[in-house]
């Protein structure tokens, strides 16, 4: 066994223990700092862990479903696809940043850290209007070097990727099934196009079916992953609208389309504007509202430096050093940091400053390790 394979199975041993989820496993890799110790950890230090307790620190050290894990690991061999960590360097930077945000990803494709991802959602029983606009915003976007992010269901959805892959742009897919059980099925060649100039991406094990309730979680990824999302057509009762929400609350943008005032696949989108969406008419609206969120020139295609790798690990037993000077909204945010921890509604309020300028500078901060969240999404200051 090679030691990638022996490294990776501790990762996905960690899916698979019941009870713990993505903030557990977060607040465990704090703690030890590598998947394999906390499987060796002793079971009141792991007990210890905030959000472990005593039955999940149990269920941790009764694992034994490692022929499970043996065969994820051949299954990926054999597709062939990547299972990437929160700690691999390709891994989403904005994704990072997310209330409960997935540990692992499956890949086929091609993941870049630099890519500007815009998130298209709508209606899986579209009209013939919002496929054609939804085309000709995607297929734009393209042409401007953004990424197209949707999640491969019927309608706008397919509608997004094929715009972005009839000008050979990149597009996203994100699944609410394993990677390997493509859903809707008659989108399998759809998924494959997707594969070879972008990404089919899933946190859900291999052989995972559709159920329902993986959609809102697969939602959270799409809008994490990206800088804004445009809703394209929607019912007053419409998943996407959820996914607006999410959007909200994760600090990104949120845009729509507007529609005839008698269609019903466009009240979600009208009541999204009169609520504060910005309103898209073409695809300068959409790249004026993203702009200012890069370090892109104005046809937003310039190289741009990379983050630092995502650094979730933190050494237990480093020694004190120095704390790096840091100035403008960081510095700010760090002058209203402490040991107590504080929300982000918390920040704004004493700072003065935007959401969209907070959520990015936080991450920064904690990208650099100067600050940590702990669990109820607030922040204090890494000790």
């Amino acid at each position: 066994m090679t030691q990638q394979r022996e490294n990776m199975k501790y990762w996905i041993a960690l899916r698979y223990v019941e009870g713990l989820g993505n903030i557990g496993v977060r607040n465990l890799l704090q703690s030890f700092g590598a998947p394999e110790r906390i499987f060796r950890a002793p079971l009141n230090m792991l007990a210890a862990v905030p959000g472990i307790g005593a039955k999940t620190a149990r269920n941790i050290n009764d694992f034994i479903l490692w022929e499970r894990v043996d065969a994820e690991l051949d299954r990926a061999a054999e597709l062939p696809a990547t299972i990437m960590t929160c700690q691999d360097p390709r891994f989403p930077r904005r994704l990072l940043y997310i209330y409960d945000s997935p540990f692992l990803l499956y890949v086929q494709g091609e993941l870049r850290p630099n890519d500007i991802n815009i998130a298209m959602v709508g209606s899986r029983t579209a009209s013939a209007y919002g496929k054609f606009t939804t085309e000709r915003l995607s297929r734009e976007l393209s042409l401007h070097g953004v990424t197209v992010v949707s999640g491969m269901a019927r309608g706008i959805d397919t509608a997004a990727h094929r715009g972005a892959l009839s000008v050979q742009g990149r597009t996203i897919a994100v699944l609410g099934s394993g990677i390997d059980v493509i859903y809707p099925p008659e989108n399998e060649g759809l998924a494959r196009e997707i594969a070879r100039s972008g990404a089919v991406v899933s946190e859900f094990p291999l052989g995972t079916p559709p159920n329902a309730p993986n959609f809102p979680a697969r939602n959270r990824i799409i809008s994490g992953m990206s800088l804004g999302v445009v809703v394209v057509e929607a019912t007053e009762k419409s998943g996407s609208l959820i996914t607006a929400r999410i959007a909200l609350e994760q600090g990104r943008e949120v845009l729509a389309v507007p529609g005839g005032i008698d269609a019903a696949g466009s009240r979600g989108t009208n009541r999204l504007i009169k609520e504060g969406a910005k309103l898209v008419e073409n695809v300068n609206d959409i790249l004026d509202e993203i702009k200012p969120q890069t370090s892109f020139s104005e046809d937003l295609q310039e190289e741009v430096e990379p983050l630092p790798p995502a650094a979730v690990v933190v050494t237990p037993d480093c020694s004190p050093r120095p704390r790096p000077a840091v100035s403008g909204k960081e510095g700010l945010l760090i002058k209203h940091l402490s040991s107590h921890p504080r929300t982000v509604d918390d920040l704004i309020a004493a700072t003065g400053l935007a959401a969209s300028e907070v959520l990015p500078a936080l991450l920064q901060l904690e990208l650099r390790g100067l600050i940590r969240q702990t669990p109820g999404n607030k922040y204090i200051l890494q000790e």
